[in-house]
């Protein structure tokens, strides 16, 4: 059925482009066109009018980091290693269902095994009745012997065993995951201080993923694997938090100018609990949580906004609270609207398919109560989520996230 969606305002997109009083005719999955309501009404005689009176219409948001696989305990990925198929593809659909309830129309899979979220995201696609985001899905990381999270199957130590790797991920894949240094889920792994891959093996990655088609997301908290990633043109540097060691905060200058003259990616990921984290955090003299993304963006490079959302209480369905931290370092609403939304799709390759509401585009969109760029509280619970023409209310995605009552 088509249908015309009415309401006080428009957010086209890109930052400062606002109609009022503005509508916009949904085809099936697609944006037929964006204009006066009568207009439109006129062109599509047989569609339905839907009316949000003292709402906003804009973009469905992007989330660029999650692990729709994993549970948000102390042991995000044990409900992967040993539960059956049908209960993890049930976790899944239900954090996916969460991700929705918070406004996010895409989202960016960074990690699973056995290619459980691109099963959901196909099914997705071949019009499964549970409500999903559109999904970009990594698959199984790659990682070293021993390294970080090599539980979930993708240990790869030589240059065989990396391009095998990616030759059998490339089928079910949007892009490859790998863990260019160490993490915090891993006992007796390396540190996320510890590099696991050469700059060298890192740009095999890179080129070999490219025969493919896909590009490469890599894990890098520390300053030595941030410096391999760029040297290597990884797409994205997931976390990417400049540190040496403990309470150790680099400002590389020239590293920070080359990620973006080379258009490398921050892939910011905050949590939605960054208060309580920042809270627990001693930062040396002059630095504060999340002051690297203020500085990486004053020195040209571009990022996307994910959350890491699956591990241990980073909850799906609160997108939010990790805004909160981009009004807390001064960038202002509209900016911060446009890096999650037409700025993201952009990033991340699907600037043709969504991210704004324009003719052609993917009808994927969110009516919020208010205006956002008076107050971003109104994205926390958009009264509707549309993705590719499905509409939700709140009460459609309405199902509890579960979390760990012990932790933070």
């Amino acid at each position: 059925m088509d249908r015309i969606l009415e309401a006080d305002r428009v957010l086209v997109g890109p930052a400062g482009d606002v109609r009022e009083r503005t509508a916009v005719a949904v085809e099936g999955d697609r944006i037929a066109a964006v204009g006066a309501a009568d207009e439109l009404a006129a062109r599509y005689p047989g569609a339905q009018r839907l009316s949000f009176t003292g709402s906003t219409l804009m973009p469905g948001l992007i989330n660029s980091h999650v692990h729709l696989a994993a549970d948000l305990t102390r042991e995000p990925f044990a409900t992967l290693r040993t539960r059956s198929r049908a209960e993890i593809v049930e976790l899944v659909q239900t954090n996916a269902r969460a991700c929705l309830r918070s406004g996010c129309t895409t989202v960016r899979d960074l990690g699973d095994a056995h290619g459980v979220v691109a099963q959901v995201r196909d099914e997705t696609r071949e019009g499964a009745a549970a409500p999903t985001p559109r999904i970009l899905a990594a698959g199984t990381p790659l990682t070293i012997t021993g390294g970080h999270c090599w539980f979930l199957g993708g240990v790869a130590d030589t240059d065989h065993e990396i391009r095998t790797a990616i030759d059998s991920l490339a089928a079910s894949s949007d892009l490859i995951k790998v863990m260019a240094g160490g993490g915090q889920m891993t006992p007796g792994g390396p540190s996320e201080f510890d590099s696991q891959y050469t700059a060298d093996q890192l740009r095999l990655i890179v080129d070999h993923a490219a025969t493919h088609g896909l590009v490469v997301a890599a894990h890098a908290h520390a300053t030595p694997a941030i410096l391999d990633c760029i040297e290597a043109g990884v797409a994205t540097i997931e976390h990417c938090g400049w540190r040496s060691g403990p309470q150790q905060r680099d400002r590389p200058v020239a590293a920070a100018r080359r990620m973006a003259a080379q258009a490398t990616i921050a892939g910011d990921t905050t949590p939605p609990q960054w208060r309580r984290m920042a809270e627990r955090i001693t930062f040396p003299e002059g630095f504060r949580f999340g002051d690297q993304i203020r500085w990486m963006t004053d020195h040209g490079v571009a990022h996307v906004i994910g959350t890491d959302s699956g591990m241990p209480n980073a909850l799906f369905d609160q997108f939010r609270a990790s805004l909160e931290l981009y009004e807390d370092l001064g960038f202002d609403r509209a900016q911060i609207i446009e890096t999650a939304t037409s700025g993201a799709a952009g990033l991340l390759g699907l600037g043709a398919i969504t991210g704004a509401v324009g003719e052609g585009l993917a009808a994927d969109l969110l009516v919020v109560d208010g205006d956002p760029l008076d107050d971003l509280d109104v994205l926390h619970r958009p009264s509707h989520v549309i993705v590719g023409g499905r509409i939700y209310s709140q009460e459609d995605l309405a199902e509890p996230a579960v979390a760990d009552p012990h932790l933070p």
